[in-house]
C-alpha cells in the first residue's frame, strides 16, 4: 500500500502530464497547435485585464517603481547610527548589569562606528543593483 507522500506524488504526475487534444467530427483525437493555446490564454488574460482594470499589484508597483532609491550618503548612515545608537545602549546596559557603566557603553561605541559604514555599504550595494535594473529596463530589447 503507497505511503501518503506517494499517492501525492503519483496524483501530481496525473495531473502535470497530460497533452492538450480535442476529438474532430470524424472522432480521431488530434493534437492542438502549441501557438493555439498560447493565442487563446492570451486572450483570455486580455480579456480579464479590461474587466478588472488596473489591478492592484499594478498599481503598487508603479508607486514603487516611482520613489526610487536615493543614492548613499553618510549623512543618512550617521542617522541611522544615531537612532540605533541610543538602543544598542539600553541593550547593553540591561544584558551587563554587574558592569561599571563605562564598560557597558564602550562596546555600544565599538558596534555603531562598525555599524554606520555598513550601513553606507548597504545603501551603495542596494543603490548599485537598482540602477542596472533600471538600465535593463530601458534599455531596447535585440532578439
Amino acid at each position: 500500500m503507497p505511503t501518503k507522500k506517494q499517492r501525492r506524488r503519483q496524483q501530481k504526475s496525473r495531473r502535470h502530464e497530460y497533452e492538450y487534444v480535442y476529438v474532430d467530427d470524424e472522432g480521431n483525437e488530434v493534437e492542438v497547435d502549441p501557438a493555439e493555446l498560447r493565442s487563446e490564454k492570451d486572450e483570455r488574460r486580455s480579456e480579464t485585464r479590461a474587466r478588472t482594470g488596473n489591478n492592484n499589484r499594478g498599481g503598487t508597483q508603479r508607486a514603487r517603481s516611482q520613489r526610487g532609491i536615493q543614492p548613499p550618503s553618510w549623512r543618512r548612515a550617521a542617522k541611522r547610527g544615531l537612532l540605533f545608537g541610543p538602543l544598542l545602549v539600553v541593550a547593553m546596559m540591561l544584558l551587563n548589569r554587574n558592569v561599571s557603566t563605562a564598560q557597558q557603553i564602550a562596546p555600544a561605541v565599538f558596534l555603531i562606528a562598525f555599524f554606520i559604514p555598513f550601513s553606507y555599504f548597504t545603501d551603495s550595494l542596494a543603490y548599485r543593483m537598482y540602477r542596472r535594473r533600471l538600465e535593463r529596463r530601458n534599455a531596447p530589447k535585440t532578439r
